[in-house]
């Protein structure tokens, strides 16, 4: 069986989420404000055998797994180097320009919403990955 993290990009005002299993898919993903963020991770982990949180190692960090704390799970601390670049990158993967935007270079464009989601999916596959090894509790 496989292990279920749940991916937590933590930031000042929101926190982006991802529950994502042991092969990198993702269950469910979403962008929540930080006073809401203990009620909808527990309401998306409920049901759910998740082995841990893996908390991007960045802003409001050790505040959010303090209020995370209350769930019971371990928190582990996954380095975030990158991770807005590559957020990008998955998003525009999913979500291609088109018309004339498809024109400009994708590291010109910024997407049209927050993805926040999108870093918190590759903060659990890091993770998951063991690239974090030197992860700190």
């Amino acid at each position: 069986m496989t292990q279920t993290v749940l991916g937590i990009d933590p930031g000042s005002v929101k926190a982006g989420y991802a529950l994502v299993d042991g092969t990198g898919s993702v269950l469910c993903a979403g962008i929540e404000p930080i006073g809401t963020l203990l009620e909808k991770v527990r309401e998306v982990t409920t049901g759910q055998p998740v082995a841990c949180l893996a908390i991007g190692k960045g802003t409001r960090s050790r505040d959010v797994a303090r209020a995370l704390g209350g769930l019971g799970l371990p928190a582990v601390f996954v380095d975030e180097y990158e991770t807005s670049r590559r957020a990008r990158e998955l998003y525009f993967t999913e979500h291609p320009p088109r018309g004339w935007r498809r024109l400009i270079p994708l590291g010109m464009q910024l997407p049209p919403r927050p993805i926040d989601d999108y870093a918190a999916i590759l903060i659990a596959r890091t993770y998951l990955a063991g690239a974090g090894d030197g992860r700190s509790k």
